[in-house]
């Protein structure tokens, strides 16, 4: 028990690592080098560097130590641990990546620079929150905030990171800026990616009079299991099955299609499912398997 928990430790530990180098590889050959803006603290390391020269690998460790003195309350014991180790290890790579003769030329194409900047970052801290770490910064703020003032972390940690980003406008022009915001939407589309897995499931709620039936036709078509939840029409008072069913994309259309077919005035809900957590569940259909 003891040697697998060690073990699943050291393969966390690596793979934090491992985001950490990808982040900072963009962040140095591709923010730093083409003057594109960031948010959150490495902004405002960025900010920093251009103003007063100061290597954001110092800087950016330096400003993190009162945020983890901030967050010390809030966050559990390995929560805090990976984040500090997580930190140091952003710094060391930054001064890496600057020392270290790699060239990236792609030919000054901003486009692509913006594209593979975000890539970078979303593909490092992907990684890195996938598990269970940070690189510290503005996310700290926003769980005191929300724990103390009860504001949403999503809300304050894009109130900060447009306020740094209006802030870098001090050291760029308004078109890199432009290329900041193509970067930060590849950014959020790579890190949702990245931490759910790398797959898009779907989950279907689904109410039908002929519920039964439906419920037959799925596990026997699509091969996926179906759970029975308890409902009741709140105006007409009528108890019925409400099915649940978790996919991917292309089942959700085939179900639908089954729907269709038996109860044309079935009720269907379709949610995004960030994770799925279980021993028997694959992405693709069980049948597949024996192709």
């Amino acid at each position: 028990m003891f040697q697998q928990e060690l073990r699943t430790r050291i393969k966390e530990l690596i793979l934090i690592a491992l985001g950490v180098a990808i982040y900072t590889f963009g962040f140095v050959k591709f923010n730093m080098t083409n003057h594109l803006a960031e948010g959150g603290i490495s902004g405002i390391t960025l900010i920093i560097h251009s103003l007063f020269g100061i290597n954001p690998a110092y800087s950016s460790l330096l400003l993190n130590i009162p945020l983890f003195i901030l967050g010390m309350s809030i966050l559990g014991r390995k929560s805090l641990a990976y984040t500090i180790y997580g930190t140091v290890l952003m710094s060391i790579f930054i001064w890496l990546w600057q020392i270290l003769p790699i060239q990236v030329s792609l030919g000054k194409d901003m486009m692509l620079v913006a594209f593979m900047a975000g890539l970078f970052a979303g593909a490092g801290c992907g990684l890195v929150f996938r598990y269970g770490a940070t690189t510290g910064g503005t996310d700290i703020v926003g769980r005191v905030i929300e724990e103390k003032l009860g504001y949403k972390l999503g809300q304050t940690l894009l109130l900060i990171d447009a306020l740094v980003l209006l802030a870098s406008l001090s050291y760029i022009d308004l078109q890199h800026m432009l290329y900041t915001l193509i970067a930060s939407f590849v950014f959020s589309q790579v890190l949702t990616i990245v931490q759910n897995g790398g797959y898009t499931i779907r989950g279907m709620l689904i109410i039908t009079r002929r519920s039964e039936e439906a419920a037959q036709a799925i596990l026997k078509e699509i091969n996926r299991g179906v759970t029975f939840l308890k409902g009741q029409g709140a105006y007409s008072g009528t108890d019925h099955n409400v099915l649940y069913v978790v996919l991917n994309p292309q089942e959700v259309r085939e179900v639908k299609a089954i729907l269709a077919h038996i109860d044309p005035d079935a009720f269907i809900s379709i949610i995004d499912v960030d994770e799925v957590i279980s021993s028997d569940f694959k992405i693709r259909r069980k049948n597949y398997d024996k192709i």
